[in-house]
């Protein structure tokens, strides 16, 4: 019965579009415009109305499905709980684990380059120390060589001044 119902239409149609195939007269053909015209937005109609109620079920099935997906959702925080009454602790310690090991990482690399300059800055600090000893030393033997020649030069002056008596 459908397909009777699109092949009149679609009849109608082609009478429209080449007259000569219908034969008749200009009103018949009006008529039968009309006519397919009416079923045409009555099948339209209808079409539109199962698309409505196809939505509708769509719109029906979705909410229902996040009911359901709620209420799973639900029972599996249930289970979980269920599972391990410690595991919310468990989960904190870690979750504060976290923070403090990404705490650490910038204190890490920051103390490791610090005992870098310390390195270097006890270095220097041990050359310079090791320089000033050298120093030192130098100045303990040109004081130590200026008072030989000091003592030496006295000597000779006392020899002079015991010649002349």
């Amino acid at each position: 019965m459908q397909g009777d119902q699109v092949e009149q239409p679609m009849q109608m149609v082609l009478r429209m579009k080449h007259p000569s195939l219908g034969g008749g007269e200009e009103e018949a053909g009006e008529a039968s415009s009309r006519s397919a015209l009416s079923v045409f937005k009555a099948k339209e109609e209808q079409i539109e109305r199962k698309k409505m109620e196809v939505r509708e079920k769509v719109f029906a099935q979705l909410g229902r499905v996040e009911e359901e997906s709620k209420r799973l959702a639900f029972i599996r925080q249930e289970l979980e709980a269920m599972a391990d009454p410690t595991r919310k602790e468990v989960e904190v310690i870690r979750k504060r684990i976290d923070v403090v090991n990404r705490q650490l990482k910038p204190l890490s690399k920051t103390c490791v380059k610090k005992e870098k300059e310390y390195k270097e800055i006890l270095e220097a600090y041990n050359e310079k120390n090791k320089e000033k000893a050298l120093l030192v030393n130098r100045l303990i033997e040109l004081v130590s060589e200026s008072e030989r020649m000091r003592m030496k030069k006295l000597e000779e002056l006392n020899k002079t001044v015991d010649s002349l008596y």
